[in-house]
């Protein structure tokens, strides 16, 4: 399957990312032009202005040494990300003007790191950087193990510049502004992906379905069509995970979380919807339980089950294991998850990366690293070899080619 058939769904992350409100910037105050007596006496000087963020944590950013300091990444990259991620942290270890350097670690997966931080936050042995989801790095900022980077993404030296801010999609910058913790950003995406609907577009054709469901009762219905449990086969194979179940209900209208309120929501009529669907997919047969971690994909590329739903990062994995596949060659596609909304809803998702509570030189130093892994020429190196959505706007047209 050649990239281009994601090229829908992918403008369609860019309208969607883009569809927030615009935060104008405060009126510049009129200097006073009023003329000084000039025999009043000259004014004294101002005292020093104290920095509007707690030094005890921070220290004096303006003033801190980064000269050869060291500083540990924590990721769950392996294969192609790893290499490209290992490429982009020598090239900023070279290059770099304070001599910072960094060091990758393959901690495990999402899970695996999620534990050794929690373990950590009792023992110290942190990292620098982590790659984090939100609910991971609400759950270590509960511990204060975290740092907001509100400080450095404003700072006058360091920070990021009016129209760097700009050039962010702001619905991403907000998924990291825990509103548990004063709305500040505990974490800062450098890539995003979103939930879509694997389909066999020949097997779809061969049942008498011309393309891929829009809705759920759609998909229930070629689910079914799809089951023969003399020749093994299902119409869905079911993972069980966060951004899965999360998916069918934004797809009907919902959300997962009272923000009013300030806490998540599993009973509201579309969640309640998306699971009864997935009960009564399971007690009739047309949809089961994976056997273990990727089998969804395995099943999927052996002609075993009809559809999955997964990550759009995935493709090439997809695409991969059909190749290596014993079964006849067959079309495949994505499209977005079966939904009752107006429009279709996207799960527009991904892990970001957080800075724990170190020392304030590694702090700003692991602060430098993640504003050039999110700079615009490496993102757009990282979302070719990552298969990532890029999270800034400026990329998109840089992209053009990847999807040819």
């Amino acid at each position: 399957m050649s990239m281009r058939y994601l090229l829908p769904l992918f403008l369609s992350l860019f309208v969607l990312a883009a569809c927030t409100t615009a935060v104008e910037n405060p009126p510049t105050p009129t200097p006073n032009t009023t003329t000084e007596n000039e025999n009043e006496p000259e004014p004294e000087s101002e005292p020093d202005i104290a920095p509007d963020y707690d030094t005890a944590i921070y220290g004096d950013i303006d003033t801190l040494n980064l000269n050869g300091v060291t500083i540990e990444f924590w990721h769950q990259h392996r294969d192609i990300r790893e290499e490209e991620l290992n490429a982009l942290i020598d090239e900023f270890n070279a290059t770099n003007s304070y001599g910072i350097i960094v060091e990758p670690r393959y901690e495990g997966s999402y899970g695996d790191i999620y534990d050794k931080m929690i373990a950590g936050l009792s023992t110290g042995n942190l990292p620098d950087i982590v790659v984090a989801y939100q609910n991971q790095a609400a759950a270590y900022q509960v511990a204060n193990g975290l740092i907001s980077l509100e400080p450095y993404i404003n700072h006058p030296t360091y920070g990021l510049s009016p129209d760097d801010q700009a050039d962010f999609f702001q619905s991403f910058i907000a998924q990291d502004r825990l509103p548990q913790f004063g709305g500040e950003a505990y974490g800062f995406p450098p890539n995003r992906s979103m939930e879509v609907l694997f389909y066999n577009q020949d097997w779809l054709e061969e049942l008498g379905f011309s393309g891929p469901p829009t809705t759920p009762d759609e998909f229930y219905e070629m689910a079914c069509a799809a089951t023969d449990p003399t020749a093994g086969t299902v119409g869905y194979a079911i993972s069980t995970d966060a951004s899965r179940f999360a998916s069918f209900v934004f797809a009907r209208g919902g959300d997962m979380y009272d923000y009013d309120n300030n806490q998540f929501t599993l009973n509201t009529p579309e969640a309640v919807e998306a699971m009864t669907l997935m009960q009564k997919m399971a007690a009739d047969g047309c949809a089961a339980l994976i056997a273990e971690r990727h089998s969804d994909q395995e099943d999927f590329s052996n002609r075993l089950t009809l559809f999955t739903i997964g990550s759009s990062s995935g493709l090439p994995i997809y695409q991969e294991m059909i190749d290596q596949s014993e079964t006849d060659p067959f079309n495949w596609s994505v499209a977005p998850v079966p939904y009752t909304a107006a429009t279709p809803v996207q799960n527009i998702y991904g892990a970001s990366v957080s800075l724990p509570r170190t020392s304030p030189e590694s702090q700003l130093a692991a602060w430098l690293f993640l504003k050039y892994y999110t700079s615009s020429a490496v993102q757009a190196r990282w979302a070719k070899a990552s298969n990532y959505f890029p999270v800034r706007s400026s990329v998109a047209a840089e992209l053009s080619d990847y999807f040819e």
